[in-house]
């Protein structure tokens, strides 16, 4: 945590859009703390909030669009070989992909909002081979709602204090 405070106090913005690009990505990096302690150096004047959620925005929507090319490009042929190891067999990912295209534009602005899920739904969206124009689109909704509910709530509890 306190690294993180760290990173952020000492390369701004660019720490937050690259710490989301690779938290977005899988890397281990607590993204909800992340933004609410972005909000909290908001309000103690550390960031501005305008750049804040705009360099966060920019940081999610890149590693969800990484995300998705990953899962495109090499996604279906992973599971293919290794997906009877974690439970990904033909069957279930063919129920996956029928979730995916009939509720995957909704379930991306949804999945920003539970932590791990948020990861995976990119992924078996580029393995689904949901349209690009709509991955993005739903994708940019919810990392715009996301990074202010975030990033609000944090400076909240910084004026609270």
């Amino acid at each position: 945590m306190q690294v993180m405070q760290d990173f952020i106090m000492t390369y701004g913005y660019l720490a937050i859009f690259l710490m989301l690009t690779f938290g977005i990505i899988g890397l281990l990096v607590p993204d909800e703390v992340m933004m609410t302690t972005v909000g909290y150096f908001t309000n103690t004047d550390v960031l501005n909030y305008g750049p804040a959620v705009l360099f966060s925005f920019c940081g999610a929507l890149l590693g969800m669009i990484v995300s998705y090319t990953i899962g495109r490009k090499a996604g279906r042929p992973f599971i293919n070989r290794y997906g009877k190891w974690i439970g990904l067999k033909e069957k279930r990912m063919k129920k996956v992909e029928s979730w995916m295209m009939k509720y995957g534009p909704y379930s991306i602005i949804l999945a920003y909002f539970i932590p791990g899920v948020r990861h995976l739904v990119c992924y078996f969206s580029g393995i689904g081979k949901m349209k690009l124009q709509t991955y993005i689109t739903f994708a940019a909704i919810g990392a715009f709602l996301w990074c202010f509910v975030f990033i609000t709530f944090g400076k909240l509890v910084g004026i609270i204090q």
